[in-house]
């Protein structure tokens, strides 16, 4: 964890080591919060569906008669986890291309 805040804060150094206005520190912030905001989304997305996963496996071996029925839910479930990954990527893509705070 510690490399990973190290490496995150000397991405940053570098990208905020120009001098520039304010509107390019507004987009040099965008990108770590799109990045960072983006691989959160993707971490809680796949921790989601592998416990989904898992639940239903063990369900369907527990009871394999309602292996059809936890499939289709589970498949209902994964979708519902991937669309708050594909909100994050929608709202990543707006701060980076359509900046509301670059006014």
């Amino acid at each position: 964890m510690k490399k990973v805040l190290f490496l995150i804060f000397a991405l940053t150094t570098a990208a905020f080591a120009g001098e520039g206005s304010g509107s390019d520190m507004i987009k040099a912030y965008s990108v770590v919060a799109a990045g960072v905001g983006l691989g959160l989304a993707a971490l809680g997305g796949a921790i989601g569906m592998g416990h989904t996963a898992a639940a239903t496996i063990a369900g369907t071996a527990r009871n394999p008669g309602l292996g059809g029925k936890l499939m289709t839910t589970m498949f209902i479930a994964l979708a519902m986890i991937e669309a708050q990954v594909i909100y994050a990527l929608v709202i990543a893509l707006i701060a980076l291309y359509a900046n509301p705070f670059l006014g």
